[in-house]
């Protein structure tokens, strides 16, 4: 039988039910379960069989749910987690120690980058900031031989930049170390980084996935295709005796599995990062409808980036559906269905009028979220960053008058109307 297309996967991958068992995944909320013996319980405390004991590790819900993003993503397994932070902890911790170090493109979410860049440093692990574009000469040179992973995403948040996932792959591989793509803003739907060599995929599911605004929580996927034991000296929690577990080896206990497996079994035993079974719930609600709201979004945002693109009021447009767009290029060969629906934007007129503008909204709303059925926008230089000047934002990468625009799923003539009659009553303001 073919492979089923991304839209059926997204209705039907995960959960079979069988004769007389529930059309739509059930949330099993609760913390324990039941076993008749001693050593059946004793079994699964060893990882020497499967099934449920707390909820904290694994929960039937949560492991659905997985399934489906595992599948929609093309890995051999997945985890939830309680928000995208936590996704992107575990995806570095699962290989990472004191003493560590990784690569990091610079143009990744604050949050994300004040996480490996500041939390992960108080730990001892390293981080190098690089540009993504830059040569691969120029990028190589930031390995060290206690480089263990290459972070990045697959379109950066908030400025939309592409990735060369590609190359950022074959630099990774070549340093014997695995690319982890974070891939919120496009979905599986618009991109897969397995196909283009990433090993290690994380998620931000209260995004896209979740789609309503409704849930928090995370996702991290394993490609199975890093070959941990070619290089086990560098990655001894997978390849040397687990004590926790009685001395059990990840790699020649699980194959392929091994990195999700340990994941599962060891940080979120540790950490506790789980993603309640009434989000996973919800999440896959979203799920269902992926592939029709992407396209939604997609459709959206190029009409209103192309009406943006010849305002008067706005100085400059980054959208890489956009023809003039500097990815555009790699969109074409990477998002070849539509990128997302999130843009920046800068108006002519500077920070007071940006404010003006915002504050004359009347569909749109100012929120710091992002991706969701709703369309919304965030001025940094007056929200996240506010206690910056305009050089300390350029230096992180920020321009002062940058707004990030999530496109909804509004009817786009609505939402065009909106930042239409915004513009004219700011000049009035």
């Amino acid at each position: 039988m073919k492979k089923q297309g991304i839209g059926t996967r997204c209705v039907h991958a995960g959960y079979k039910p069988g004769k007389g068992e529930p059309r739509q995944i059930p949330v099993i909320q609760s913390t324990t379960f039941k076993y008749e013996t001693s050593e059946q319980m004793g079994r699964l405390f060893d990882l020497e069989d499967t099934g449920y004991f707390y909820t904290r590790l694994q929960n039937p819900t949560n492991d659905y749910v997985a399934a489906k993003i595992a599948d929609l993503e093309g890995g051999v397994g997945a985890m939830l987690t309680s928000s995208g932070q936590a996704a992107n902890l575990f995806a570095c911790l699962n290989i990472c120690e004191a003493g560590d170090h990784i690569v990091s493109a610079g143009n990744i979410y604050g949050g994300t980058f004040n996480l490996l860049g500041v939390s992960l440093e108080k730990m001892g692990i390293h981080v190098s900031f690089i540009n993504a574009d830059d040569p691969e000469d120029k990028i190589a040179a930031a390995f060290r031989p206690e480089t263990r992973l290459f972070f990045t995403e697959t379109l950066s948040n908030p400025g939309v930049e592409v990735l060369d996932i590609e190359k950022c792959a074959r630099i990774a591989h070549e340093h014997g170390v695995p690319l982890i793509v974070d891939n919120t803003f496009p979905t599986p739907v618009n991109c897969r980084p397995f196909e283009w060599g990433a090993d290690i995929v994380t998620h931000s599911t209260t995004k896209y996935m979740d789609g309503h605004g409704v849930a928090v929580g995370g996702a991290l996927v394993d490609s199975g295709n890093f070959d941990w034991e070619a290089h086990a000296d560098r990655f001894p929690g997978l390849t040397t005796p687990d004590a926790s577990y009685h001395g059990l080896v990840y790699t020649k206990a699980f194959g392929r599995a091994a990195y999700i497996t340990k994941a599962t079994t060891h940080l979120m035993r540790d950490l506790g990062s789980i993603q309640s079974p009434q989000n996973a719930f919800y999440l896959n609600l979203g799920l269902q409808s992926l592939h029709v709201r992407m396209a939604r979004h997609c459709q959206s945002a190029q009409k209103v980036a192309e009406f943006l693109s010849q305002h008067p009021d706005v100085a400059w447009v980054k959208y890489p559906g956009l023809p003039g767009d500097a990815d555009y290029a790699k969109a074409q060969k990477y998002l070849p269905n539509g990128t997302c629906g999130v843009m920046c934007a800068g108006l002519k007129g500077g920070r007071a009028f940006d404010e003006k503008f915002m504050d004359s909204l009347r569909l749109i709303t100012i929120e710091t979220h992002v991706a969701d059925c709703h369309s919304c926008i965030l001025h940094p230089a007056s929200h996240t960053h506010r206690q910056l000047s305009d050089e300390q934002l350029r230096a992180a990468g920020i321009a002062p008058d940058l707004m990030r625009l999530s496109i909804g799923l509004e009817d786009a003539d609505d939402i065009i109307d909106d930042i239409a009659q915004a513009l004219e009553a700011a000049h009035k303001a």
